[in-house]
């Protein structure tokens, strides 16, 4: 019997059927997939996660692998017919390796980012992926949906920190690429395959991880806008003067900002007024970067800035990102919400806001917008709150031509509908229609390749 079969393989500490233990891995964090599970195992090594693949393989049954269920797409939850087996990677969070000389580290899929960030900060290296997930999402789960964050300014998105994968695939075989090179040209460069494709096409077990140097001198400064419009404007400025030492550059909304004041008992307010929009601006170096204050300086002299707030310390800088990291909390406290991931060329991110915003509340009068992001890699978080007293089924219902809308704006100027948080099952209508017919020929050739009886991930993506 499989069951049995399965509880063998990973012990009598890695399966599970109780209903309070499945319930968290069984919905989104938001609520909007829920699915139930046939067992969820919870191997502790790669030769157990191929042993469990391949005996789901023998008996045709489907495996859907999950991180730390940080994903807003539905992307690690099984569906509902209870006859899936739900893959927690958790207990496999060993970090195998650091090494110093190489700035690489190996790690397995399940270890917590937060915990390989402080594992390079203990030998003086930086891993550069950051999230507001961090504490509790999983490696594997961020590469798995190439996330992005708000070091991808400088640093790239999860794809550019990933040297080696170890992969396991459709039927069990083990695809051991954990090379540390930077320089490696022969043959087809395999890892990007899993890179993104959110377990529909191998598990990631484990990953060999660039790491930067750590750059001692962190400014990180609050700056008050006018308009979105001045703050790609400040982008350009302080691209110029500082080169890569810019590592973030975060936009809110005076709504946005708003939000996290009133539902975060420990956010402050920066300013003694409130702005139309702020810019979160964070440069590093190896020595203070006295270009980048200065040409803060400047923008507030002749007025492309109205105010800034300089961080003095590192707890003063917390207290900054606090505000950033507190906005998607506070939505949801606030009410149903349509959550819009996108990206713009960085050009057109004033054009964006105010076509959408027009869009927005002629199809939702009385929705309150929400507007953050990586205005720095031209990712924004487009979100629309629910009016006062509005039912949230009924305003999800409607949102949904205004969602249609706003990602035929995104389309028309040359963005993406889906910048960091992956397809999962909610985007996949979206991927259909706005990636040309070639290239989801291509994907699907790649899926009948990599796993011909659709048993990894089924109904996510593609």
């Amino acid at each position: 019997m499989l069951l049995d079969e399965l509880k063998s393989i990973v012990g009598p500490m890695g399966w599970t059927t109780d209903d309070k233990e499945l319930e968290p891995h069984l919905s989104e964090r938001r609520g909007r997939v829920h699915g139930r599970a046939l067992i969820m195992l919870s191997p502790s090594s790669t030769a157990e996660v191929a042993a469990v693949v391949r005996a789901c393989a023998a008996a045709g049954v489907a495996i859907v692998p999950q991180g730390g269920n940080t994903g807003l797409c539905g992307g690690a939850i099984p569906d509902n017919s209870g006859k899936q087996v739900l893959l927690s990677l958790a207990r496999m969070n060993r970090i195998r390796s650091v090494d110093v000389d190489d700035y690489s580290m190996t790690v397995d899929a399940g270890c917590i980012l937060a915990d390989i960030q402080q594992a390079a900060r203990d030998v003086g290296l930086l891993f550069p992926l950051s999230l507001t997930a961090e504490g509790s999402c999983q490696i594997g789960g961020n590469l798995a949906t190439n996330a992005g964050g708000i070091n991808v300014l400088r640093y790239g998105t999860a794809r550019q920190q990933v040297l080696g994968l170890e992969v396991v695939l459709a039927d069990g075989q083990v695809w051991d690429g954990l090379r540390s090179l930077r320089k490696d040209t022969a043959g087809y460069d395999m890892k990007q395959v899993f890179i993104g494709s959110e377990g529909t096409l191998g598990i990631i077990t484990a990953a060999t991880l660039r790491l930067m140097p750590r750059n001692p001198e962190t400014q990180t400064v609050l700056v008050a806008l006018t308009s979105a419009e001045a703050a790609v404007r400040l982008l350009g400025r302080l691209r110029t003067a500082c080169s890569d030492q810019l590592q973030a550059f975060e936009l809110m909304s005076a709504t946005a900002i708003a939000l996290a004041l009133r539902y975060d008992p420990n956010c402050r307010p920066p300013f003694e007024q409130s702005y139309p929009w702020t810019a979160l601006i964070e440069s590093a170096s190896a020595a203070a970067d006295t270009n980048f204050i200065a040409s803060l300086a400047a923008a507030v002299d002749d007025s492309s800035a109205l105010d800034a707030v300089c961080a003095k310390n590192s707890s003063e800088a917390y207290q900054l990102w606090r505000i950033r990291h507190a906005i998607p909390d506070a939505q949801t406290v606030a009410g149903a919400s349509l959550k819009h991931d996108i990206a713009v060329p960085i050009g057109r991110i004033d054009e964006f806001l105010r076509r959408a915003e027009a869009i927005a509340l002629r199809i939702l009068p009385g929705a309150t917008l929400v507007v953050f992001g990586h205005i720095g890699d031209g990712n924004l978080h487009y979100n629309i709150t629910q009016p006062v007293g509005a039912d949230p089924a009924s305003f999800r219902q409607d949102g949904e031509v205004a969602s249609d809308a706003i990602y035929e704006l995104v389309q028309e100027l040359g963005g993406s509908f889906s910048a960091e948080h992956g397809v999962g099952v909610l985007k996949k209508a979206y991927l259909e229609r706005y990636r040309s017919a070639t290239e989801i020929e291509l994907m699907r050739t790649l899926k009948r390749a990599l796993d011909p009886d659709n048993r990894l991930n089924p109904g996510k993506v593609i």
